[in-house]
């Protein structure tokens, strides 16, 4: 499948997508949780709640949070599910250390472990984790196929994959709207808070390439999953994906 998302990079320049995104969200962790909050108007809380509902009941024990950001799904996974270990990885150290102060401050740190890492080459062994979530981050996958075939091999068997990932309604009365919030409140917004002139440029453009409802369930089964799923939220400005080893 022909990926339009791993094509749009945050700076435009000769590097990797993997480097531009390093830096990108390096440069904007700071204002990184409070531009969620503006852009969403909370509701990416809502988004996680629902996702870690749909994981309860299978009561995972060992999780691999993938793309983990500055932590809020590790964390939230941890008050609600209560897991034997949480990890949290991702590329950004600007990110990370954010995420690690979140645990110190909630006395969480024994439970969940940070750390900077490739999610295209992940550090572990085969079939070590019975759950993997990734909120808001595939469409940064330099590769999302090769992104999937690693998350299916650290994955053990039964064990379910959830991605949260945002996406474009396809209500005509919704997406005018929603057009011109994201391709320039947003945006305008975003240089103010973050300083970083592009990064909330590319946050529309990434949305609209990346493979969205049954696009993206293929590449989850092309990797390997069954059983895949999605449910559209928000009018369809949020989905959630999920898929069993």
């Amino acid at each position: 499948m022909d990926v339009k998302a791993e094509k749009i990079n945050p700076y435009g320049d000769d590097r990797c997508k993997t480097e531009q995104v390093r830096e990108m969200f390096d440069s904007i962790a700071p204002a990184y949780d409070f531009m969620n909050r503006m852009m969403t108007f909370g509701i990416d809380k809502l988004w996680r709640r629902r996702a870690v509902n749909m994981l309860r009941r299978r009561a995972p024990q060992h999780i691999l949070d993938v793309a983990t950001g500055t932590g809020d799904l590790a964390l939230l996974m941890h008050r609600r599910l209560h897991p034997d270990r949480i990890t949290g990885i991702d590329l950004s150290e600007g990110m990370i250390a954010i995420a690690r102060k979140k645990a110190e401050n909630s006395g969480a740190e024994a439970h969940i472990r940070f750390m900077t890492g490739d999610c295209l080459d992940l550090p572990f062994a085969q079939e070590v984790f019975d759950c993997i979530t990734v909120a808001y981050g595939v469409r940064n996958f330099e590769h999302l196929d090769r992104g999937y075939r690693e998350m299916y091999r650290v994955l053990s068997r039964g064990g379910m994959l959830c991605v949260i990932e945002l996406s474009t309604p396809v209500s005509p009365l919704v997406k005018p709207f929603y057009n011109f919030y994201t391709h320039h409140i947003i945006p305008a917004v975003g240089r103010l808070v973050s300083h970083d002139v592009r990064a909330y440029s590319y946050l529309p453009e990434s949305i609209a390439a990346v493979p969205q409802g049954d696009d993206m369930l293929q590449l989850m089964r092309d990797a390997g999953f069954t059983d895949c799923r999605f449910r559209r939220l928000t009018f369809g400005t949020c989905t959630i994906y999920t898929a069993v080893k």
